[in-house]
């Protein structure tokens, strides 16, 4: 596979309903993280570290700018912030697909001194299932 630039990726996230929403075009940047719990087992018999990894977890953070279009505005996806439903994420980027079940954890909104009005969304793992690339 080559060297990509992360141009041209997409983003889908599940809106209150369960309606996926693509919030592509209003998506600035967004981090996401795969992580492993690990053990410390290291005995005093040895001279190096011992580790058990533990439990997989997802968490990803999307920032966006202010765009409350009823279908794909990222607004509505994110307005409902005391549903305990899941949403599914699904990123997709040069024909790879990461699909996490989550929890929308925090919604922040920043009306700058300059005028911008933009987002950030935190969606961590839900059911036990861990976030997978196909």
């Amino acid at each position: 596979m080559a060297k990509e630039s992360g141009i041209g990726g997409t983003l889908t996230v599940d809106d209150a309903g369960g309606t996926g929403r693509a919030i592509t075009n209003d998506v600035t940047s967004l981090t996401f993280n795969s992580t492993r719990g690990v053990q410390d087992v290291t005995g005093l018999d040895v001279a190096a570290m011992e580790r058990l990894l533990l439990l997989n977890d997802f968490t990803i953070t999307i920032n966006m700018v202010f765009n409350d279009t009823t279908d794909t505005g990222c607004f509505n996806v994110f307005k409902a912030t005391s549903d305990n439903d899941t949403r599914t994420v699904v990123y997709t980027h040069s024909g790879n697909t990461l699909t996490a079940e989550c929890v929308l954890q925090s919604v922040n909104w920043n009306r700058a001194q300059d005028g911008s009005l933009t987002g950030s969304a935190t969606l961590v793992l839900a059911n036990g299932v861990a976030a997978a690339w196909t």
